[in-house]
């Protein structure tokens, strides 16, 4: 397992191997085999690197999880540029070239499970225009690439997390102790293991919770 944390702040600024290296030892000392990784997915050529670094030590891709992301809230009007083409960098523009490195090498052996990280933020968030907007931008190409991948044994699958992360800020306790990350972890187990029924689906997860989120239209 390739474990890539760029190590930004919440909003985004700076760098840190830190974070990574700490998952990956946490994951060797449980039993598993892991190296972790820098790498800023928001740009072309560090994007393609991370999929470089999986083939390298692994010598095949099986599974990807897009979970990089960053928040700064601002809403309307005060939301500047800089702050929503950041989100979209990260969020949208970081699954999309990760994905796009490691598609070539999923068709060659024709299977692959990605999973997407989107939010219910889209249902509207009305002080972080940025964050919902690119997590919506993530279902439209979660949406997109499962019909690509569907002949090729591709399944792509999204979720929506509610954990916390050192993303989410200080919360009370009593809803840190409910909000652990490793109650979303069976949902994306169960999403890149071989036998998953499902692709181009969108799930909630968090807090001992599973629920399907879909887009419908009316009959009109």
């Amino acid at each position: 397992m390739v474990v890539n944390d760029l190590g930004s702040s919440a909003a985004g600024s700076g760098a840190d191997g830190e974070p990574a290296q700490r998952v990956a030892a946490e994951i060797v000392a449980a039993g598993g085999t892991a190296i972790a990784d820098d790498h800023d997915v928001s740009s072309p050529s560090t994007a393609k690197a991370v999929i470089d670094t999986a083939l390298v030590a692994y010598g095949r891709l099986d599974i990807l999880i897009n979970n990089a992301g960053i928040i700064s809230w601002a809403g309307m009007p005060d939301v500047d540029d800089d702050n929503f083409a950041r989100h979209l960098a990260v969020h949208l523009g970081g699954s999309f070239l990760v994905t796009r490195a490691a598609w070539p090498h999923l068709l060659e052996r024709q299977y692959g499970r990605i999973v997407m990280t989107t939010s219910a933020g889209v249902f509207g968030l009305p002080t972080n225009t940025s964050y919902a907007a690119a997590k919506g931008g993530v279902i439209g190409l979660t949406r997109s690439l499962a019909t690509a991948g569907a002949g090729h044994g591709i399944k792509v699958n999204a979720i929506a997390p509610a954990a916390m992360t050192r993303m989410a800020g200080k919360v009370p306790e009593a809803v840190a102790a409910r909000m652990d990350p490793a109650l979303v972890a069976p949902m994306a187990a169960y999403l890149t293991h071989e036998d998953c029924p499902v692709t181009g689906e969108i799930y909630t997860a968090g807090a001992g919770r599973f629920a399907r989120i879909v887009l419908a239209a009316t009959p009109g």
